[in-house]
């Protein structure tokens, strides 16, 4: 059985060799050589799958850091009074005083603070014991005194306000006396403010606070329209001091200015919507208009 497949298979493939002979040989000579060639070079070549084209991520920048905001000047110290004592027996006369001051800072801005407020408040001892050296010997009643306070009535951003209080007593007086100073101080900018600073340049700002203050002056039974109206007229001596508060501009008038001893001092509290009109809206009071 075995061979009988073999002999089959053989004659078979015999007659399909033979067929195929005979059919190569009825085709055109032209196109049995373009199909030998087309089958050559098939079997010749090489093909190469390529990847995709892909476009690189472009580098990715370094985050820059985050800003740091810096802290104003003001944040970086502290207010803080500085105690001076002196006693003299001939004559005999004590002063006492509490200059306001910065630490926490060498900023030269900080210093000029400093020095300003204690030459301010060394010129007024200086002035008051040379008075006192002038006494008697012997005292006429307990010698004389002289004391110094100051108040911080506000700090907003670098703007610094203080009040300072002076209260004093010459030997042989009928009664002590008081008066007042102000001192509105930019630390930023490192510069004492004048009130004109708060104020537009081409308005008579004065104007506007000096009839705010009478109408105010008037409300109260000081006396202050017998003989006093001129202590409260629009000019820059009468309102040379003042604070920047967060309710008002704050005008002091010291004794003797817009009223009697006995009625004392008068201070006035102009609220800032009444100055909106001539303030300066790139100015120091900016923060505080409604």
């Amino acid at each position: 059985m075995s061979l009988l497949c073999v002999i089959v298979t053989e004659k078979s493939t015999h007659v399909n060799r033979n067929l195929m002979i005979k059919t190569f040989q009825k085709m055109p000579f032209v196109f049995l050589s373009t199909t030998l060639l087309f089958v050559t070079l098939a079997c010749n070549a090489s093909f190469t799958v390529l990847n995709p084209t892909t476009t690189p991520n472009p580098p990715t920048a370094a985050p820059l850091p985050a800003a740091t905001a810096v802290p104003l000047l003001s944040q970086q110290v502290t207010l803080v009074p500085q105690p001076f004592e002196e006693v003299s027996q001939s004559p005999i006369y004590t002063i006492k005083s509490q200059t306001p001051q910065l630490t926490g800072s060498d900023d030269p801005r900080v210093l000029a603070f400093n020095q300003r407020l204690t030459a301010l408040i060394e010129q007024e001892v200086d002035l008051h014991r040379q008075g006192f050296l002038q006494n008697p010997v012997t005292p006429l009643t307990n010698g004389s005194f002289l004391e110094v306070t100051y108040t911080l009535i506000s700090q907003h951003s670098d703007i610094w306000s203080l009040k300072l209080d002076f209260s004093f007593y010459s030997d042989g007086a009928a009664h002590p006396g008081h008066y007042s100073g102000t001192v509105n101080y930019d630390l930023g900018q490192g510069r004492e403010l004048a009130l004109g600073d708060l104020f537009l340049a081409d308005t008579n700002y004065l104007e506007t606070i000096s009839s705010y203050c009478i109408a105010e002056l008037e409300k109260r039974d000081i006396g202050f329209e017998s003989g006093f109206q001129q202590g409260a007229a629009p000019t820059p001596e009468n309102y040379s001091k003042w604070n920047i508060a967060p309710e008002g501009l704050i005008i002091s008038f010291d004794e003797y200015q817009v009223a009697s001893y006995a009625a004392g001092p008068q201070t006035i509290t102009i609220p800032y919507a009444e100055l909106a009109s001539v303030t300066d809206l790139q100015g120091p009071l900016a923060s505080y208009l409604p």
